[in-house]
């Protein structure tokens, strides 16, 4: 993480806060409710838009406007906003629009505040399950569950015989590409919903999440939640997580380097 005066980062930290319970509140009263949904890819494949997805987005811009009118923002639906600011709101509003469309409860709003293009602190906040994640410094991250806040620590115990493995390719990993990497596939015990994945990563339920094709709205607001809570994250290639792409996060450096040899043979 970019180092910045602690009582600034905290000052950032709190508006997160804030705008998780917001972000719940305007849900409950504006959006539960029937929704409008657009195929991006209109006919080429399913990329759903909601409704409610660019009613978020245009929530949390707001906000971010009233609250920092020089920052520059990042969304995925409303695209980019230019500034001369160092700091960079990025948003995907409904991380999961397939599982909002068909009421699954694990979609999520992100959102992250970068500095001079690094992640510093991110938000993941689930309305339906009443909880959110978020980072307050590159040491400290907590779960708010219920109004309930808990510590956020990786499992840095685990083992490689025993580790607890999610994963999915999103349709980028051709059937071809999964035989060359058959141990991946077969350590992919535990399901995989999105950004909850790397939310129970960061709980310690799991110890390693694989994902395909992540936007940097997709894992730039759990990248510093997930160094926060002790996590290492990378591309397969052992590239900065940043880059978005392919990613792998993995509770401690055994098991990373450990899945990173597994997955090479899928990226020749």
């Amino acid at each position: 993480m970019e180092k910045m005066n602690a009582k600034k980062l905290r000052y950032f930290a709190n508006f997160l806060n804030s705008l998780a319970r917001d972000l719940t509140n305007f849900y409950y009263k504006k959006l539960d409710k029937p929704f409008k949904i657009v195929n991006k890819l209109k006919g080429k494949g399913y990329d759903p838009v909601t409704t409610s997805d660019k009613a978020f987005e245009k929530f949390i811009r707001s906000k971010i406007k009233k609250k920092f009118p020089s920052h520059e923002i990042i969304g995925e639906e409303y695209g980019y906003k230019k500034t001369k600011s160092d700091f960079t709101w990025i948003i995907d509003p409904i991380d999961g629009t397939r599982s909002y469309v068909i009421g699954n409860p694990t979609w999520s709003n992100l959102i992250s505040l970068n500095y001079k293009g690094t992640p510093i602190l991110g938000l993941a906040n689930f309305p339906k399950l009443k909880k959110y994640y978020y980072n307050i410094s590159d040491k400290v991250a907590y779960v708010v569950d219920n109004k309930k806040k808990t510590r956020l620590k990786v499992n840095k115990n685990a083992k490689v015989k025993d580790m607890k493995v999610s994963g999915a390719f999103h349709g980028w990993l051709s059937i071809n590409r999964q035989k060359k990497i058959p141990k991946v596939l077969k350590l992919m015990q535990f399901p995989c919903a999105d950004a909850l994945s790397y939310a129970h990563f960061c709980e310690g339920r799991i110890d390693v999440v694989i994902q395909c094709m992540n936007k940097i709205w997709d894992i730039h607001p759990l990248i510093p939640i997930i160094k926060a809570s002790g996590g290492i994250a990378s591309t397969w290639r052992n590239e900065n997580a940043t880059k978005a792409g392919n990613v792998l996060i993995s509770a401690n450096k055994n098991i990373h380097n450990k899945m990173l040899r597994l997955l090479k043979p899928a990226l020749k």
